[in-house]
Order: C-alpha cells, then structure tokens, then sequence
C-alpha cells in the first residue's frame, strides 16, 4: 500500500497565501504600486550620458589621499 507524501509548505507561504485569499485585489495592487514608484520610462541618450561621465575608481579608495 502506497503512501501519499505531502510537499513541505512553511508557515510564511501559508500566510501569504492566506493573505492574497483575504484581498483578491492584493496582486493588482501591487502592480499599480511598482509601477508607480520604479516602472518608470527611460531615456537612452542620458544614460549614455551619465556613462560617458563616469570616472574611473582607484583600486583600494579608503588610501587614496
């Protein structure tokens, strides 16, 4: 007779899973947040710039007085 193993599952993926049951909206919500704070359009020719601008570190900087 066979027996049946159940996979681990801790008790952080539990809570959240429990939390996105309470909010469906939860994962929406997120999306709307990130993409508020950190999805923001980028411009190539001023990242060129800001790369172009970089000065090269010296190899140990805390000595280099």
């Amino acid at each position: 007779m066979p027996f049946k193993v159940k996979p681990y599952v801790s008790e952080v993926t539990h809570f959240i899973q429990d939390l996105k049951h309470s909010d469906p909206q939860l994962e929406a919500k997120q999306k709307e947040g990130r993409a508020r704070l950190w999805d923001k359009p980028q411009n190539p020719e001023l990242t060129r710039e800001f790369q172009a601008a970089r000065v090269p570190q010296k190899a140990y900087v805390y000595g280099s007085h």
